[in-house]
């Protein structure tokens, strides 16, 4: 049970931002390494042009500016009258309210990669959550509010 619920609490994308991080290292190695190896073009003319690093740093920027992106914006969020998620693309217009009244039971897997909320006793209407986009550390945190909420404070 949440401690104070009228309180939100928020769970970002920060398990994705990671990747997007690593991605973006990558082309920082990629870049230099073709800045590099520009210098002695005038030696070896088969090597790359330094100019080809230029798209290498475009998509350094949109790589950490996406990570940032993950970690700053929220993908569920738990409130007094319900979960909130939103999805990857569009979150502002593809944004889903789902009330705590509606939740009949929720489930999360062993390995704490999947929210089974269950709209109905005979579990046959509901939604699955991927909770693998929120950091590993978090998603016990989650699974427990959530499983506290909906029990009504018995989990």
């Amino acid at each position: 049970m949440l401690a104070e619920p009228q309180k939100e609490l928020r769970f970002t994308r920060s398990g994705q931002a990671v990747i997007f991080c690593v991605v973006g290292a990558m082309f920082v190695g990629l870049g230099v390494t073709l800045l590099a190896t520009g210098v002695h073009r005038e030696t070896n003319p088969e090597l790359p042009d330094p100019v080809w690093a230029v798209p290498c740093f475009l998509l350094t920027a949109a790589a950490f500016w996406m990570a940032w992106h993950l970690t700053k914006h929220a993908y569920l969020i738990l409130t007094p009258i319900g979960l909130e998620i939103f999805p990857f693309f569009r979150p502002a217009r593809r944004m889903q309210l789902v009330m705590w009244q509606e939740i009949v039971e929720a489930d999360v897997d062993e390995k704490e990669s999947w929210l089974t909320l269950h709209f109905n006793a005979g579990k046959s209407a509901g939604m699955h959550v991927s909770l693998k986009p929120i950091r590993k550390n978090l998603r016990s945190l989650l699974a427990k509010a959530v499983l506290g909420r909906v029990s009504g404070g018995n989990a």
